[in-house]
């Protein structure tokens, strides 16, 4: 059974469109140990949505776990992960955090309570919501 997760990034960083032109990326520099717990928590097939945290503040497509887990290459001290996440599709109208904080489906989403979390599980109901 399919697990949900939200992944935000700056998009100055790297942005949706560079997501979608790579097909594939991993998803390293996670340096907050419950971010990198959740990432750890992540199989292959799980979906996932992907969150800009600045400028438009919202959820711009989804995404696929590909690779689980290991060990993060870029850490150059400590025990971090990084995944694999495989692009998925553009959402036809992106979701603002304005519309998700004014959407009742939405009660409870952990975007709305920890927002400095960069990776972080959600339920199947916020995913389709």
């Amino acid at each position: 059974m399919a697990q949900y997760f939200l992944v935000k990034q700056e998009p100055e960083t790297y942005p949706w469109e560079q997501f979608v032109a790579d097909g594939v990326t991993m998803w390293d520099g996670v340096r907050n140990y419950q971010a990198r717990n959740n990432l750890r928590l992540m199989k292959k097939g799980d979906k996932v949505l992907f969150y800009a945290s600045n400028g438009p503040k919202c959820v711009m497509g989804t995404a696929t776990v590909e690779r689980p887990a290991y060990p993060d290459p870029t850490a150059e001290k400590g025990d971090w992960s990084a995944v694999d996440l495989r692009a998925g599709r553009a959402l036809k109208q992106p979701v603002t955090l304005a519309t998700m904080k004014a959407t009742p489906e939405l009660e409870g989403l952990p975007l709305l309570r920890h927002t400095r979390l960069s990776v972080m599980p959600i339920s199947r109901e916020h995913y389709e919501t």
